[in-house]
């Protein structure tokens, strides 16, 4: 099985955080899931054509600094979000060229 890692950092700036939650700012899964497909163009110079499973554990906070994890056999690939010791995503997802 291979691997593949790469940072994740979001900032308090970024346009998607205003409305989700204000005065306690959480980054939406959906941006989450933007970093696992830009993690996996990086990796393996695929699109995400299709997000298999995806769980969302613990809250990524603005600023924050993360880890995209990214592991595959075959078609499929596993991912998690991990900041530190802790899971803040996991999933399965698919790429394609």
């Amino acid at each position: 099985m291979t691997t593949f890692e790469q940072p994740l950092h979001i900032d308090a700036a970024h346009p998607a955080l205003p409305g989700h939650f204000p005065g306690q700012p959480l980054v939406p899964g959906v941006v989450m899931l933007e970093q696992v497909a830009l993690a996996l163009r990086a990796w393996r110079d695929q699109r995400l054509a299709r997000v298999v499973e995806a769980k969302f554990l613990a809250p990524l906070r603005p600023d924050e600094t993360a880890v995209v994890r990214l592991a595959a056999a075959e078609a499929r690939v596993r991912f998690e979000i991990r900041r530190d010791d802790a899971v803040l995503a996991r999933g399965i997802v698919e790429g394609a060229p």
